[in-house]
Order: C-alpha cells, then sequence, then structure tokens
C-alpha cells in the first residue's frame, strides 16, 4: 500500500481518517431551479440590521437588472416579506413552493406559510434546518443570477445547514461600530474558512448619522474599527452604511425597494 498524502481527493482507499467530500452534503436543486450564484448574509451577534442589508441588496440588485431572490433562513425571527411590504401568502403548484415575487425580487419566508405572522415558530434546530433545506430544493426559483441567504445571528445549526446543504459561493458579514466587533467579525470569518466558504467583505452598518443642517458626519457608536479589523483578518470592506430615519420609515412601510444609498453601487457593480 502506497503511503497516505492525505489528500482524499486523489485517492480512492477508504480508510479510517477519510474525509467527506463537501459535495456529499449538498441538497439537489429540482429541475425547475437554476440559480448562478448564492450569497449568505451573515453576522455575528442580532441587531446589527443584516436582514435589512440583505433586503436593500436584492432591491438594488433588482433595479440594476438582475434576477434575484431571497431565501429567508431566519426562520424564528423573519422580517424580509414586512420589508418588502408582502401580505399575501406563497402558493404552490403540484410539485413546488412558489416564491412570492415582491419589487422584482423573488423571496421565501416562513412567514409566507404561517397562518399569522405574528405566530412564534417554536422549533427545535433539526426541524429549523430541515425547512430550509426544503425552500432550497422544493421552491420553484426560476432562473436567478442571485439568491441571497439571510441566516439567523451566531454559528449554530442554522449556519451549518447553510454552508453544507446549499452551494454558498461566498458570504458578506454585517457589523455595527462596537468594541466587541473585532471578536464578533472574527467567529464569523473564522466559521466561513473552517467550512471552506469564502468571504466576499465585511458592511458595517449605523456607521454614521449625517447632520442635516451641518453635513457634518458624527459616529453615535464610537469610532469605528471596521478598517483595521477587515486588514487583520484579510477581507476586504464592502461599505459603510449610515443611519438614516428614512431608511426605517419606508423599511417599516413595505418599501425597502424605494431605499437608495449610494454606498452598496460599488458592490452591485462588482455582482455584475
Amino acid at each position: 500500500m502506497s503511503e497516505c498524502t492525505h489528500d482524499c481527493s486523489t485517492c480512492s482507499a477508504s480508510c479510517a481518517d477519510r474525509k467527506p467530500d463537501k459535495a456529499d452534503f449538498l441538497k439537489p436543486m429540482n429541475k425547475y431551479s437554476n440559480i448562478k450564484k448564492v450569497i449568505g448574509v451573515v453576522s455575528g451577534k442580532g441587531g446589527v440590521g443584516k436582514s435589512l442589508v440583505t433586503c436593500m441588496l436584492a432591491a438594488k440588485c433588482a433595479k440594476a437588472g438582475l434576477k434575484v431572490g431571497i431565501l429567508d433562513a431566519d426562520i424564528t425571527g423573519p422580517s424580509v416579506p414586512k420589508s418588502f411590504g408582502i401580505t399575501t401568502k406563497a402558493m404552490q403548484d403540484e410539485e413546488c413552493l412558489l416564491p412570492t415575487v415582491a419589487d422584482g425580487v423573488e423571496i421565501m419566508s416562513i412567514n409566507l406559510l404561517l397562518e399569522d405572522e405574528s405566530s412564534p415558530v417554536v422549533w427545535r434546530g433539526p426541524v429549523i434546518s430541515g425547512v430550509i433545506e426544503q425552500f432550497w430544493s422544493d421552491v420553484r426559483w426560476g432562473e436567478l443570477d442571485y439568491l441571497f441567504v439571510d441566516m439567523p445571528p451566531g454559528t449554530g445549526d442554522v449556519a451549518l445547514t447553510v454552508f453544507q446543504s446549499l452551494p454558498v459561493d461566498g458570504i458578506i458579514i454585517v457589523s455595527t461600530p462596537q468594541d466587541l466587533v473585532k471578536m464578533i467579525v472574527g467567529k464569523a470569518v473564522n466559521m466561513a474558512r473552517l467550512m471552506d466558504v469564502p468571504v466576499l467583505g465585511l458592511i458595517e452598518n449605523m456607521s454614521y448619522y449625517t447632520c442635516p443642517d451641518c453635513g457634518k458626519k458624527h459616529s453615535i457608536f464610537g469610532e469605528s474599527d471596521i478598517d483595521e479589523t477587515a486588514a487583520e483578518l484579510c477581507v476586504p470592506v464592502l461599505a459603510k452604511l449610515p443611519i438614516d430615519p428614512e431608511i426605517n420609515r419606508k423599511v417599516d412601510a413595505g418599501r425597502v425597494y424605494d431605499v437608495e444609498l449610494e454606498e452598496l453601487d460599488g458592490f452591485v457593480e462588482a455582482l455584475k
């Protein structure tokens, strides 16, 4: 027997040290769906505006002529349908669930299936993971350039399910300017690297507030360390987003599509 090189991809032998190929865990997509790229949007902690960033990115891409969708994997805290003003329930045909289309963005969320959107989802991890896999394999997504996956905060069951079951091409990490940012972002980056998922970059939300009178930018939550953190982790900063009450008003009214943020233009152009 030849000496082991620890490269299972070039070896057909079955041994105790053999590692399963990543493709072994991927869930197949149905024959009605063809998604070119899957991008996860993650955060190390809650309350940083991850779902908002997901919706704004998808809306920006739709305005730029890209075919996009959002898989709302935040099963216990879904907010994507409300941001787009969706009040109807998801439909299905004889074979698949049908995503709800709002402003050119295809969306599937657990809130589109619940009888009452305020009903709590009190499920254990394996059940939640199973629902996410169904949102991937049992939804008729059609032809999409990009599918954004809005993931719950942290590095738990759902993140593992998405990284292992979906062919994620890269992730975006959303953070805020706080002292904890380095540790929080570091956890998300390290998990992605552990799962062999590329980190496309960081987006800092609530980075600053621009005074409407003098036009000066104020760091409400303290000076940001995002540039230093990104340099240490060898990932780019994709955007720094402002605190803007007008954004909140539009999102609360279900009009996230109407939000205009030029800070995201560069990233969307890069995707195109």
